[in-house]
Order: structure tokens, then sequence, then C-alpha cells
């Protein structure tokens, strides 16, 4: 056998290798691989979104778990003044921001409680994942930043690590795992930003 032709069986048989789709794992042969790592992502996604969903409930209808009936959304009660307030009594360095953010209330509640629900079901269904792990980082990122100053980490609290690993949820594709990210993959026919 020539270096040629053993140049051109390489190249044919790396050729013929699948390619992952994109996002998904892969072995050193470039094979899909879903192993049960991935159905545990998949677990987490949906308690992340879980996270989300039961927030989102228990502000709107008061549950009597963070938030007692009389509060409720339903109820007049402000989902985000009681935090916000709390982080600009307590010396947070970012206050001009919440002070912003609590004058045009009830905006801010409403775009608040569309993204814990908006998030919190995509999440569930595993369908969205880009678009929801993205909104869910910058609401997570927000949380820890009104969370300052820290009281048991100087660095960084659960908001923040949560926020990088529903980013990582995103490059993982955990939607198909426990999920219908496959078949939301078809509807929208690959539009990547869907995903």
């Amino acid at each position: 056998m020539t270096a040629s032709s053993a140049t051109s069986a390489t190249s044919a048989s790396a050729a013929s290798v699948p390619a992952p789709a994109p996002g998904s794992a892969s072995d050193a042969l470039g094979t899909p691989t879903t192993g049960w790592g991935h159905t545990v992502l998949g677990i987490v996604r949906l308690m992340v979104g879980f996270t989300f969903l039961w927030a989102f409930l228990d502000k709107t209808f008061g549950l009597g778990f963070s938030t007692p009936t009389e509060n409720s959304w339903l109820n007049g009660g402000s989902p985000t003044s009681g935090f916000l307030g709390g982080s600009i009594e307590g010396g947070n360095p970012f206050a001009g921001a919440w002070e912003f953010f609590l004058s045009i209330n009830p905006l801010t509640d409403l775009l608040f409680m569309l993204g814990l629900l908006g998030v919190g079901v995509a999440l569930m269904l595993g369908i969205g994942t880009r678009i929801a792990t993205a909104s869910a980082a910058a609401m997570y990122t927000l949380m820890y930043l009104a969370a300052f100053p820290m009281s048991s980490n100087p660095l960084y609290d659960t908001h923040l690590l949560l926020a990088v690993a529903v980013i990582a949820m995103a490059g993982l594709s955990a939607g198909d795992h426990v999920g219908l990210g496959t078949w939301w993959t078809r509807v929208v026919r690959g539009n990547r930003f869907l995903i």
C-alpha cells in the first residue's frame, strides 16, 4: 500500500464517521453519546425549571411557603419590592439600579413574573432551552448582584453558581435528555436560536 492510498483510506474512513449534532457530546470517534450523565443533566434541568415555576406559583397565589396569601401578587403584593428593598437597606453597592427597578413597578413585577413562568415552563419541558437558560442566567446574575454584600462567601453565592450551570445546560443540549428537546429541534427546523 502506498502512502497516498493510505492517506486516501484514512480520509475516507474519517469522512464516514457521522458528525455529532451541534451541542451534543461525542466519544473519540465522534459518535454521539448519551450516557447517564446526560440523564442526570436532564433531571437537573427539571429541578431548576421547577424552582422557577414554583417561585411563580407561590408568588402569584401566596401558597404560604415563601409568600403568605395576603402578600400574593393576586392580592396586590409586589414580588420584587421586598427583595430589592432589602438589598437597598442592606447597603448594596448597586442600590441605584434596584431603586430604578422599583421606580418602574409594576412593570418590574410583570417582567420578573413572566421570566419566572417562561423559564420554568421551558426548562420543565426541555424546549427553547437556549433562550430559557440565557434568561435564567441573567435573572440569577441580577439576584446575585442584589445579594451583595455576601454573608457566607466573599466571592459568590448559589445564584452565580446556578447562572453558570444553566449556561452549561444550553451547551450540552440538556433539553434533549428527559425532555422534549429533540422533538422541539425538529419543530423549529434547526433554528439554533430557538432550540
